[in-house]
């Protein structure tokens, strides 16, 4: 399969969505776009001018190179988790969709962002876990490499940072999202209980602000029936 780089006008499908024809107004939470969830950080609202590609730097931990997305890449899998305790976010984004029967849409992604110096490594990155994708981001001149979907995340994501653990703070969103990931997975995230601790890991997390509030999450919640 060849490596998809997400560009202009093509989208992911979120679980459960299909592509859509044009991109929701206004960002919204969890999207391609949305720097809230996808940059946490807060480094796409710094302006910068067009973004160049320069020639990508090399780094140690790259042994052998295949190029094709899918196909095995010899990274030192202590490496990806120590890239990822640096650069990479594990989030969970809620969404209010009325037509839901929840009223609450959730969406677990992981990222990972870096230099566009830094393309090759991301996929890289990519053929090393076989799945998800890379976007440019023009504000502020990287790359982010994501996945969003469930099966990937509890099947090739997951499974990676429980044989070569995190540290700190980021090992301690990694269990959370993990749990929750397992309850989406389960369809718990379905029922009224099940949303509400997700909701609550959500916050746990505290990637920073949110477009809607915990208060307000809770509180759409509390009209679900069920």
């Amino acid at each position: 399969m060849p490596r998809q780089l997400v560009r202009a006008g093509r989208e992911p499908a979120h679980i459960g969505e299909t592509l859509p024809a044009l991109a929701a107004a206004g960002d919204p939470e969890g999207s391609p776009s949305d720097p809230l969830t996808t940059d946490p950080k807060g480094e796409a609202c710094r302006a910068s001018a067009g973004p160049t590609i320069y020639a990508t730097c090399n780094t140690p931990a790259l042994i052998a190179r295949q190029g094709a997305y899918g196909r095995a890449v010899s990274l030192d899998p202590w490496f990806v988790t120590g890239l990822t305790d640096g650069e990479g976010c594990f989030c969970i984004s809620l969404a209010i969709r009325a037509k839901l029967r929840t009223r609450l849409e959730v969406r677990p992604s992981f990222a990972l962002s870096l230099n566009e110096m830094d393309l090759q490594l991301l996929e890289d990155l990519q053929a090393f876990f076989a799945c998800g994708w890379i976007r440019e981001s023009k504000n502020d001149r990287t790359f982010k490499y994501e996945v969003r979907s469930i099966g990937d995340l509890t099947g090739k994501i997951l499974p990676h940072f429980e044989r070569f653990p995190l540290q700190g703070r980021k090992a301690r969103s990694c269990a959370g999202f993990s749990h929750a990931c397992r309850m989406v997975e389960q369809g718990r995230h379905l029922q009224r209980d099940g949303l509400r601790e997700t909701v609550d890991i959500a916050y746990e997390m505290n990637l920073g602000r949110r477009r809607h509030s915990r208060a307000t999450i809770l509180r759409v919640l509390d009209e679900v029936k069920g």
